[in-house]
């Protein structure tokens, strides 16, 4: 019996080696595909120009994020500018259309779930050493398409399960646990139409969540960003 409990210690132990250098390994062939680790690293700044189209309207969305200080999302509908302002310490959101008359301070549990945005690098990239913890699942299916299937706990506690093309090994889609009202959610993305931008990064340019999908039409790498784009203001 002695014997059989250390082969089978052995074996258990000898999966969780292999699944956590399939991970790495994953994730090593995606960072590559989007451009390379280095190159995700010297990343400072990406503005993304693109629109959405929901229920009958299409909408400008354009989003700044400038590495690990800001992110500003910016759209309009029906006429009413909207905007979401993050910076790793504060965060408002700014929404006319839903009733709001003057911005409001993003709540401190909302804004450490999310400050993880701040970095371009994306989560996958050195995750060991910014404190994220990353399972290999297995293969899941996305559309027809058997997909390697990774799950991230984030230092903030933060869980997000990614779904990489094995063929491409770029993210088809993101399965993200998310908070609104006092609720927890499942907050779906799919990611497509992957094209090369200048400086060789690689970027999707179809984005489909719950609002309708946000076609990208330009990005901008590494450009001057204004500090008071980051700012409190209407």
């Amino acid at each position: 019996m002695k014997k059989l409990v250390t082969v089978l210690t052995f074996i258990l132990a000898s999966q969780s080696l292999f699944f956590a250098q399939t991970a790495d390994e994953i994730i090593d062939k995606h960072l590559q595909a989007i451009g390379g680790k280095e190159k995700l690293k010297n990343l400072n700044s990406v503005v993304m120009e693109g629109k959405v189209n929901a229920q009958g309207m299409e909408f400008p969305m354009n989003t700044t994020i400038v590495n690990k200080k800001g992110f500003r999302l910016e759209f309009s509908v029906m006429g009413m500018d909207a905007w979401i302002v993050m910076r790793p310490d504060s965060g408002w959101s700014f929404m006319p259309f839903q009733g709001q008359t003057k911005p409001e301070a993003i709540p401190a549990d909302q804004l450490k779930e999310s400050v993880d945005r701040l970095d371009l690098s994306t989560d996958l990239c050195d995750y060991k050493l910014k404190g994220h913890t990353v399972e290999y699942l297995g293969m899941d299916d996305v559309e027809g398409t058997d997909c390697h299937k990774l799950k991230l706990v984030s230092k903030n506690g933060k869980l997000t399960y990614y779904l990489i093309d094995p063929k491409t090994y770029y993210i088809v889609k993101t399965i993200s646990k998310e908070k609104a009202g006092g609720k927890e959610f499942d907050a779906e993305t799919k990611f497509s139409n992957y094209k090369e931008v200048e400086g060789g990064y690689v970027f999707p340019h179809t984005i489909e969540s719950g609002q309708g999908p946000l076609e990208i039409v330009k990005i901008t790498i590494n450009g001057k960003v204004d500090d008071s784009k980051f700012l409190l203001k209407s």
